[in-house]
């Protein structure tokens, strides 16, 4: 089903996002419409779903009836953590806890925003917690091009070996486009996404193993600052960070058999 879109403004009684008091989206849905900003989205791949869950080992999901393990539960398991643990010891366990906690909840609540609007659903959490998270995913959607969305929130899977959840499949920029979605307490150097990269990489290889590849990867940020940022990998570059990641698999397989 195709939707077309266009941007409409209703009064508070209209079910909508909530971005601000002066700034909010609306939708009218017909039998094969949803109407937003100038953005079509479109159903152009029949995208399974597999349900994730966590053990002792992380998160997985269930493939064909196999536990898989996640794209971020491997390339936690075999990053350099170095830094995180000295960044650990000096702010100490209680804070560090209390921090890492604070951007899942945000993260997860931003997320959850973004995946609503694109998916032409009204959401808003009416808490003080809803506020940031709501006001940085409009920092994201005030930024980035998107014309033409595939999917959200999508589970790719890659021969058994690795499955993970993408944020969105779109045209961006013009082209056909794999995103992610990030936070941050303030904007990142490039050296500090490698990872995110990596993540990417993943994505595009099982995505061009069952639906075909695409062009561009892109991760979408937002600061609780309201600052945007954005990196963008090329084909090649994606081509490049699968074949990174496959090796970052194997060491994971390894570390997972000395368990």
């Amino acid at each position: 089903m195709a939707y077309t879109a266009k941007w409409i403004i209703k009064n508070k009684e209209h079910p909508v996002i909530w971005l601000s008091e002066e700034t909010f989206w609306s939708f009218v849905e017909n039998d094969d419409e949803v109407v937003i900003e100038h953005m079509k989205l479109n159903k152009k791949y029949p995208y399974k779903h597999y349900n994730r869950f966590s053990d002792t080992t992380g998160r997985k999901y269930l493939v064909d009836n196999i536990k898989v393990p996640s794209v971020t539960t491997i390339l936690s398991a075999t990053k350099d953590k170095r830094f995180l643990d000295n960044w650990r010891r000096r702010v100490g366990d209680k804070e560090a806890d209390r921090i890492m906690t604070q951007a899942s909840t945000i993260g997860t609540e931003m997320h959850q925003v973004l995946e609503y609007f694109l998916t032409g659903q009204g959401y808003y959490n009416a808490q003080e917690d809803g506020t940031k998270p709501r006001m940085m995913a409009k920092t994201i959607l005030d930024n980035i091009k998107i014309d033409e969305v595939w999917g959200n929130e999508i589970s790719l899977e890659y021969q058994n070996k690795f499955a993970g959840t993408c944020d969105m499949t779109a045209v961006v920029y013009g082209k056909p486009s794999i995103v992610d979605w990030k936070q941050a307490n303030k904007p990142k150097k490039e050296e500090w996404v490698d990872d995110y990269k990596h993540q990417l990489g993943a994505y595009y290889l099982a995505h061009k193993t069952h639906y075909g590849p695409v062009e561009q990867g892109v991760i979408s940020i937002a600061t609780r600052g309201l600052q945007y940022q954005e990196f963008k990998l090329s084909e090649a570059d994606l081509s490049e960070y699968s074949d990174k990641f496959l090796h970052r698999l194997e060491q994971f397989n390894k570390i997972t058999k000395k368990g």
